[in-house]
């Protein structure tokens, strides 16, 4: 293989790797046992404001998925550096989805596209719960950041980052709201041990 054959090679197959774990990401809903059914004892339909304003970030980051760019043009032509970043793009997207899976499972009948609480909630605490609050939601915004670092568009895919991290606070914003009013302590002290979407930054 000839050694400018590289970096395409690493990021046509970061590409369809990220391509396989989307599939996977909606088999993870598609193929949901649905658990019994639980009766609302709360709900805020704000967060689907939030809900939109991802989709809007997914649809940019999407919106030109089978043109692929470069990695970088800074890293174009440097073997090692294009195999990193698809390695890297890779990783993200299997770690996310992962996190979407295990919290789905884990949440059940408490799981919704709306914020809610059902009766007899329970504050989850273990599982991907032990590392993020909300580990749906960083699964998500990885796999849009896995989605645009493999199309190679910086610029569509900093643009949807802004989109998607506002929806996701408006979702977490009102969800945790719902929490707080129902756990009270107990979600305070839970909360200040474990961060919301990102170790270290939010």
């Amino acid at each position: 293989m000839a050694i400018s054959e590289t970096p395409h090679v690493a990021a046509t197959g970061a590409f369809y790797a990220v391509i396989v774990c989307w599939w996977i990401f909606g088999l993870t809903f598609w193929l949901r046992k649905n658990p019994p059914r639980a009766r609302e004892a709360k709900r805020d339909r704000t967060s689907l404001l939030g809900l939109l304003l991802q989709a809007v970030g997914y649809f940019i980051v999407w919106f030109y998925p089978l043109q692929r760019g470069r990695f970088s043009p800074g890293t174009y032509g440097l073997p090692a550096m294009e195999w990193g970043l698809a390695v890297l793009t890779v990783v993200i997207a299997v770690v996310s989805v992962w996190l979407v899976n295990s919290a789905a499972r884990r949440l059940g009948k408490q799981w919704a596209l709306a914020a809610r609480l059902v009766e007899g909630h329970t504050l989850i605490q273990d599982g991907p719960y032990r590392f993020v609050r909300n580990p749906i939601y960083t699964g998500m915004f990885g796999m849009l950041l896995a989605t645009g670092l493999a199309a190679g568009r910086w610029i569509p895919l900093l643009v949807a980052i802004v989109f998607f991290s506002a929806g996701t606070y408006v979702r977490i914003h009102v969800e945790e709201r719902l929490l707080r009013q129902a756990f009270g302590a107990e979600f305070e002290k839970y909360a200040r041990k474990v961060p919301a979407l990102i170790p270290g930054i939010y």
